[in-house]
């Protein structure tokens, strides 16, 4: 039985470990080198269909479908990598210092929390987009800020746990800061939760820029966003489905590689699994 679950860790971890890793060479080769301008437009080869020329045909414009899938990674990943560290700083700020103190400071912070929970957070995400703008770098800020409230909740609850272990005694009485307490004893042991939090927290960003994007109120062009291509895709469903099915599969595929790698990392750390 043993045997069987340390092969489905690994099986989840090599999976989600690769599928991201070729997401992340695609981008840095994205950097350096397309089949094809993916603002190039070419009218008289619109909506072809996948051939050796390309890959995954082109769209209403002509474009590289392919290739501004590979420069689509780019915002992919800035969207996913700014909207969790957001969140992971003020979320282990607020969630810290809520655990740690605890009293009539744990009780302010968590209603407040509470109340944003309560929120949906698509919405919250939407409303700030709708108020200071929509674009790249606005609906990472958005999308950070939905993220904070869960992961404070987790660090809240590791601190809670860890604050009157053996060591953090030990480290009193040793005359240690209470924030040298905080960063270099309590929040490296509480770390594994917030790594799995970070991931989901990253496949939630990927979906919730496409559902930004795919309304117009996301990434712009001429930055290529996967949303925006399904939006774009609609209206050729019938006549030329590859146009929608590439961007929906590549968005498949990283939200999964990314839940497949959170549930390898759990497993990993949560010694009842071992």
């Amino acid at each position: 039985m043993k045997q069987i679950q340390r092969h489905g860790k690994n099986i989840n971890l090599v999976i989600g470990s690769s599928i991201l890793l070729v997401f992340l060479l695609m981008m840095v080769v994205s950097f350096f080198y397309t089949p094809y301008d993916v603002n190039a437009m070419d009218i008289a080869n619109k909506l072809q269909p996948p051939s050796a020329e390309h890959w995954v045909g082109t769209d209403e414009f002509g474009r590289d479908i392919f290739s501004r899938i590979m420069v689509g990674t780019q915002t992919a990943f800035f969207v996913g990598t700014v909207s969790v560290g957001i969140g992971m700083i003020f979320g282990v700020l607020i969630g810290g210092i809520s655990g740690y103190f605890g009293g009539w400071i744990d009780e302010i912070i968590m209603r407040i929390i509470d109340a944003l929970m309560a929120f949906p957070g698509i919405i919250l995400a939407l409303m700030l987009v709708a108020v200071f703008g929509s674009g790249m770098v606005n609906t990472s800020i958005a999308l950070g800020l939905m993220a904070i409230p869960g992961i404070a909740r987790i660090a809240r609850s590791g601190f809670l746990q860890s604050k009157d272990a053996e060591y953090v005694h030990a480290a009193r009485l040793m005359g240690q800061s209470q924030v040298r307490i905080m960063t270099k004893h309590i929040l490296p042991n509480v770390m594994s939760p917030l790594i799995v939090a970070a991931s989901i927290a990253f496949a939630v960003a990927l979906l919730a820029e496409a559902g930004l994007s795919y309304l117009g109120l996301g990434v712009q062009p001429p930055d290529p966003s996967w949303g925006r291509m399904l939006k774009d895709s609609q209206g050729y469903l019938a006549s030329s489905p590859w146009y929608t099915y590439a961007p929906g599969v590549v968005i498949t595929l990283m939200v999964l590689g990314f839940y497949m790698l959170s549930n390898a990392i759990r497993d990993i750390s949560d010694p009842r699994s071992r």
